[in-house]
């Protein structure tokens, strides 16, 4: 085959500009036609395979999505417990550093907006120099944290 000109293309289409071949695709047997076989099990992808495809990504969307969300919302209430538990350490700490009296002030400083407190006292019983304080932490209205300290009258 190599040297003469029959290693081309040719059939229907193939005139004058027939492609050709080199001399080392020609040796090895090449004729020029190209057989596609179509396998039976080949078509495409039908409409319901494509449909539990998306129903199948869908579901996974709204899992992913309700665990971002419960993160979050978990996250944001993490925040609100640990703000109400500094502010009422803090509370407390100045409720001891002042005098012994029976009622005291919850004075919430500006860093915390929103958070609102009360302070409580009751004297524990067979003892008159000794307070049970109790701090109660609000944050839009709901409580949040309740603590509870001893102050000794020295």
């Amino acid at each position: 085959m190599a040297g003469n000109n029959s290693c081309r293309e040719s059939g229907p289409g193939h005139g004058r500009g027939a492609v050709r071949f080199s001399p080392a695709i020609c040796r090895r047997g090449y004729t020029g036609h190209i057989k596609v076989k179509k396998l039976k099990s080949q078509k495409g992808i039908s409409l319901l395979e494509t449909v539990i495809a998306v129903a199948i990504m869908g579901i996974i969307a709204v899992a992913f999505l309700s665990a971002l969300a419960t993160t979050s919302s978990a996250r944001a209430t993490n925040d609100e417990r640990t703000s109400a538990k500094i502010l009422a350490e803090g509370i407390i700490e100045n409720i001891k550093s002042e005098g012994f009296s029976p009622t005291y002030t919850a004075v919430v400083p500006a860093e915390f907006p929103g958070y609102t407190a009360t302070a409580t006292t009751v004297l524990v019983e067979n003892a008159v120099n000794l307070q049970k304080i109790t701090v109660a932490v609000f944050h839009k209205g709901h409580e949040v944290l309740t603590l509870e300290s001893y102050k000794v009258d020295r």
